[in-house]
């Protein structure tokens, strides 16, 4: 849910995973004990894109796929 949080901060509908990676500080915030937030990122990404909610476009762009 946090790393969808993230991307609600994203204003634009194209987005990619360097972009979202500038939230790494805030998820190591909520997340102190979790030493892979990139890993997790990328995971969650993919878990939105099987739902739905995501597409990924190739080479770190995605796309948002709800208004």
């Amino acid at each position: 849910m946090e790393v969808f949080n993230c991307l609600l901060d994203i204003p634009k509908d194209f987005f990619t995973l360097g972009e979202l990676n500038k939230f790494v500080p805030r998820l190591k915030k909520i997340f102190p004990h979790n030493y892979n937030i990139e890993a997790k990122i990328r995971q969650q990404l993919q878990n939105l894109r099987d739902i739905g909610l995501v597409q990924f476009l190739g080479k770190g762009n995605y796309q948002k796929l709800w208004k």
